[in-house]
């Protein structure tokens, strides 16, 4: 049986360990409501973005356009966005759990599948494996900015257009809840066709210079907040869990120190209970 003096310190390295989560969880709250500020402000963008490039698709010719054209998927570049760092629970396991297995299935089918890694969790864990990487980001998530969203952008699009690759897809963490993240894998490149479908009883818009121009400029634009869409949710995903996971620490700290605390009254009253016997039975042996 542990005596009461190492009981008292386990009591006070779990009470260190207490402040931490808890001040880790108030830091990931903050974060989260910044996040998902961030995720809102962007929404309306996206919409009218949508909105202006179903206007286009009908008057525009939409095979000139190289990010729309379709080939048979032989190579395939897979975008995979982790946190750069840990403590988020599960966040970062069941993504590249999922990644792992969605690569062996595009693998099965006869793709040759090329790594583009977001995220430092993403590249310690597949730089030791055997899948090729073209190109890694990581510390990107301190702040999420389109201007990094556009290097990454301007990157793939490249890597479409010169057919580096036939098929470019986006995994990531989709922010649902504050404990809840729903892993897609969505195509990035080329651009889905139903996304340019025409739009029937939209606005009748008036464009200048020239309707062509617009469009492709938006293709591109479309691509590159695809990606800081999918910086956002992965951002917010990431404080979310780190959130859960950290109140749960604390939560379980706690319960932890009330055990202990309940423990070491036990082991004190019963040193007490010894000492009131063994004084007890030396009077008597002495009467």
């Amino acid at each position: 049986m542990p005596n009461l003096r190492d009981i008292r310190r386990r009591i006070r390295s779990v009470q260190s360990t207490q402040q931490i989560t808890k001040a880790m969880k108030m830091v990931a709250a903050a974060k989260l409501r910044r996040a998902q500020e961030s995720m809102i402000a962007a929404r309306p963008y996206s919409a009218k973005m949508l909105d202006v490039l179903e206007s286009l698709a009908s008057r525009c010719d939409q095979t000139a356009h190289p990010l729309l054209q379709v080939r048979p998927e032989k190579k395939v570049f897979a975008v995979i966005v982790t946190a750069d760092r840990g403590l988020c629970a599960g966040f970062n396991t069941n993504i590249l759990r999922f990644a792992s297995q969605w690569l062996r299935d595009r693998e099965a089918q006869g793709a040759q599948v090329t790594l583009v890694l977001v995220g430092r969790k993403g590249v310690d864990f597949y730089k030791r494996r055997p899948t090729p990487i073209e190109k890694q980001w990581t510390g990107l998530f301190q702040k999420v900015r389109y201007e990094d969203a556009t290097t990454i952008a301007l990157f793939l699009a490249q890597a479409y257009t010169e057919e580096r690759c036939d098929a470019i897809y986006l995994i990531y963490n989709q922010f649902k809840s504050v404990i809840a993240q729903q892993i897609v894998a969505d195509r990035l490149l080329p651009i889905p066709r139903q996304e340019a479908a025409e739009a029937e009883g939209g606005p009748d818009y008036l464009y200048e210079p020239s309707e062509q121009a617009l469009f492709e400029s938006l293709l591109s634009r479309h691509v590159t907040f695809q990606i800081f869409h999918a910086l956002l949710e992965s951002g917010a995903a990431e404080h979310g869990a780190r959130m859960t996971a950290m109140e749960g620490a604390t939560n379980n700290a706690r319960d932890m120190i009330d055990r202990l605390t309940l423990y070491a009254n036990r082991v004190r009253q019963a040193a007490i209970t010894k000492e009131i016997i063994e004084i007890v039975s030396g009077a008597q042996a002495l009467g």
